[in-house]
């Protein structure tokens, strides 16, 4: 691993770099905080599927795109006096000692759990804007990761079932509801009552520590994969995939569950 030193020499590397692609590149020179937005919602998305895939070089490579992002907001920010990447970083550095009392001050845990039970309660101290539980969640996160938040919040306040159990009743009567409006055949109660039962999907999966959104993507993987040898069998035998017969297509789909079992 690189000495502190080294870590340090890289990281000025990196603001040099900065500095000279700002001053010298055409494309470079005339980004904007708004211009780079879309650009950094997708390094963060390419980081989180190498997360997924778990190779360790493409999570490197993902890492240093977020990061040249973090340091070119900085450098936007500092021709306008407005904050550098010194700032970023202290900024960062207070709120991380201000959360965590029980490492930089007086407090107590001993678990994560504990560290949780006073995660919000300091967080809604430290932002005096945030006047309400829910406030803190962004507005533009994806629906499924913002329910999550959502009940995430709730319960760091007491806003719970008792019992983690109950919340399949919960499921259950979600899904009775949805299967009353498909019979109505009502659109817009069809849709209001799937996401009812999202929701509280979303909420078994919290109350059972499973990520919902990692469970999803790990399903649509397994979809692809699937779908893919599927695809395959149909190219050998030089036919279209609409070529085949349902029950030709069920029998490859079951030869990949097969495989991936082995």
């Amino acid at each position: 691993m690189n000495t502190m030193d080294e870590k340090s020499k890289a990281f000025q590397r990196l603001l040099e770099v900065m500095d000279e692609l700002r001053e010298k590149c055409p494309w470079d020179k005339k980004q904007t905080f708004e211009s780079l937005r879309a650009n950094t919602i997708e390094e963060c998305y390419e980081l989180v599927d190498a997360i997924m895939k778990q190779e360790k070089g493409e999570i490197k490579k993902e890492l240093g795109d977020v990061l040249l992002h973090i340091v070119f907001y900085s450098k936007i920010a500092s021709e306008t006096n407005d904050f550098d990447i010194a700032d970023v970083c202290n900024s960062l550095c207070d709120k991380l000692i201000f959360r965590h009392p029980h490492v930089f001050g007086e407090g107590a845990a001993k678990t994560a759990g504990e560290v949780e039970q006073t995660w919000e309660q300091i967080k809604r101290k430290e932002k005096d804007g945030n006047k309400t539980v829910l406030s803190g969640v962004p507005d533009a996160l994806p629906a499924l990761i913002k329910s999550y938040r959502i009940q995430d919040k709730a319960r760091n306040v007491g806003f719970d079932w008792k019992e983690k159990e109950q919340v399949w009743d919960k499921v259950k009567e979600e899904f009775d509801e949805l299967k009353v409006e498909i019979d109505h055949m009502d659109a817009e109660k069809m849709e209001e009552e799937f996401g009812d039962l999202m929701f509280s999907m979303i909420n078994a999966a919290r109350l059972y520590k499973i990520n919902p959104e990692n469970a999803l993507e790990k399903c649509n993987q397994k979809f692809i994969r699937r779908f893919n040898h599927v695809e395959a069998q149909a190219m050998k035998q030089g036919r279209e995939l609409k070529d085949l017969t349902l029950e030709e297509m069920d029998r490859y789909w079951n030869e990949a569950k097969a495989m991936e079992r082995k």
